[in-house]
């Protein structure tokens, strides 16, 4: 997965054209590490989305802007226009991340 580096490569990635889904999580939270060993597998079923990783502590205000204050959280946007959410502080099992995703078509 894509390691987000910088606020602007935030901006241009949620401007793009192309769907781009965004997951917040940290190296500290152990829900967030839990969706580790199946992510590859669901970056791999969705293919028309570009997956970015962005460390909750290094990009705590683009956190707080978009009202993320709970890990692992996904947002996802093309072309700017917010597509969907799955925002909370809930372990996410591998069938609620897909169904998510399946719901932004």
């Amino acid at each position: 997965m894509r390691e987000l580096q910088t606020q602007e490569e935030f901006s241009e990635l949620k401007n793009s054209n192309q769907k781009t889904v965004f997951l917040f999580s940290a190296n500290w939270c152990g829900d967030c590490r839990f969706i580790d060993p199946f992510m590859p597998e669901v970056e791999s079923k969705y293919s028309e989305f570009t997956f970015v990783h962005v460390d909750r502590d290094k990009f705590i205000d683009t956190c707080i802007e978009l009202d993320v204050f709970g890990i692992p959280s996904f947002v996802a946007y093309e072309s700017n226009k917010e597509l969907g959410r799955f925002v909370s502080k809930d372990r996410k099992t591998q069938k609620e991340i897909e169904n998510f995703i399946e719901s932004l078509a």
